[in-house]
């Protein structure tokens, strides 16, 4: 059972409008995992608090949007495996990528 489907979020649901398949902040365009890498940033990390004030969101769904991210929701892989494959096909991950230049 992964956390994304155990647990009714109050603030978190999926954006229809995305092909991101992880949620979201409702209403919005902030990514669950956004919030969760500022908060376990290696350079500086930011505390809920901090986050929520930010991005104008409530304190609660920040800790929401951190809770989800610790559950390894298989989503969120999957939304990286995709990035992965599109910088793989585009060139992006080549070393002399610059600017669209293959």
């Amino acid at each position: 059972m992964n956390a994304s489907t155990a647990v009714t979020w109050q603030y978190l649901a999926p954006n229809v409008k995305s092909c991101y398949r992880q949620l979201f902040v409702a209403g919005t365009r902030i990514r669950a995992r956004v919030l969760y890498g500022l908060f376990i940033s290696d350079e500086e990390p930011l505390t809920p608090e901090e986050i929520a004030l930010d991005f104008n969101l409530p304190v609660d769904a920040v800790h929401e949007a951190i809770a989800y991210c610790q559950g390894d929701p298989p989503e969120i892989a999957w939304d990286f495996e995709r990035e992965e494959r599109l910088m793989v096909a585009s060139g992006m991950n080549k070393p002399d990528y610059k600017d669209g230049a293959k």
